[in-house]
């Protein structure tokens, strides 16, 4: 499947991209975000990270036909701070994270993302990564499994799912994604696997984010990237799950929202904020747009701004 970018118009524009501005993009995937600010910035630059090669080298070529003033990083968008240093930018206008897996990893049965295609537990954004799937599924302990399962899955039998997987695994590895699915049915009761949606959804979920350092990466870099905004400088980002969209609130939330007091004390002054929210409340996905592309449903969009200096 061809990959469409969510709210590719709605994160643009919200960037508000200037023609001389450095911008980056933290998730390059298949360059549709990125090749939309690169056509409205045709005098600045553009820096993309991404942590598959594959992505990459698919991207450049459409990237080159709206221009060269762009610099492609193989690299996890948490090390934002070096890789900008390295090249000597201080401050950026804008910066755009559309975060998940895009759908060619998805897509690709041999990646291992997928619970509906059958292959060797993989889930690496990253293909020179030391941790797969496979060394989760089959190394990690009952209780690292649990943990990860009910942290990262939000999965209400995360107990019992590990339990079945450390039984299999005594008698032979959990190699493939099917393999991993069947543990997953096994363990979870019959009034659940008749519901709707995959049963092993959240588990893969879990898995993946676990196998990327997905949460741990997206809260360096949110407060890394909102440090280097310049006045006016906008950070947008597109999540795909809760757990996502809940570090990015908060983190937003945090530096834009003045903190609560007790008007019955008396204040030495105005707490002055250095941000203010574009956003109070996600954008989604127009009913057009999930007409045309239905992984749009649980994407939300958020964005922010740095206060000129006073």
């Amino acid at each position: 499947m061809e990959h469409i970018s969510v709210l590719l118009n709605e994160a643009v524009e919200m960037l508000n991209v200037k023609n001389d501005g450095i911008y980056v993009d933290c998730t390059l995937g298949r360059g549709g975000h990125s090749s939309e600010i690169l056509k409205r910035c045709r005098k600045g630059h553009l820096y993309c990270f991404d942590m598959d090669q594959d992505a990459i080298d698919e991207s450049i070529p459409r990237l080159e036909k709206e221009g060269t003033n762009f610099t492609c990083i193989h690299a996890p968008f948490e090390k934002l701070g070096p890789v900008l240093d390295e090249y000597h930018v201080d401050q950026v206008d804008g910066i755009l994270m559309d975060l998940g897996v895009s759908s060619p990893q998805f897509d690709d049965g041999q990646r291992g993302f997928s619970y509906r295609e059958d292959s060797r537990l993989d889930m690496r954004m990253d293909q020179q990564s030391p941790l797969s799937a496979y060394e989760v599924i089959n190394t990690y302990s009952l209780e690292e499994l649990t943990e990860v399962f009910k942290t990262y899955g939000e999965e209400p039998f995360a107990y019992r799912i590990a339990k079945e997987i450390v039984k299999r695994r005594e008698n032979a590895p959990i190699e493939t994604t099917f393999q991993l699915v069947d543990a997953v049915k096994a363990a979870l009761p019959n009034a659940v696997l008749k519901k709707k949606g995959h049963p092993a959804k959240r588990v893969f979920q879990a898995v993946r984010i676990e196998v990327n350092h997905e949460l741990s990466q997206l809260q360096t870099v949110l407060i890394e990237g909102l440090k280097r905004l310049k006045p006016q400088g906008r950070m947008v980002v597109i999540t795909f799950h809760s757990l996502e969209d809940r570090i990015v609130k908060n983190a937003f939330r945090s530096v834009a929202v003045a903190k609560k007091v007790d008007k019955r004390i008396p204040q030495l002054g105005v707490e002055k904020l250095e941000y203010h929210l574009l956003t109070r409340k996600p954008v989604t996905a127009s009913d057009e747009e999930l007409k045309n592309n239905p992984r749009a449903r649980s994407a939300k969009l958020r964005g922010i701004e740095r206060n000129e200096n006073e």
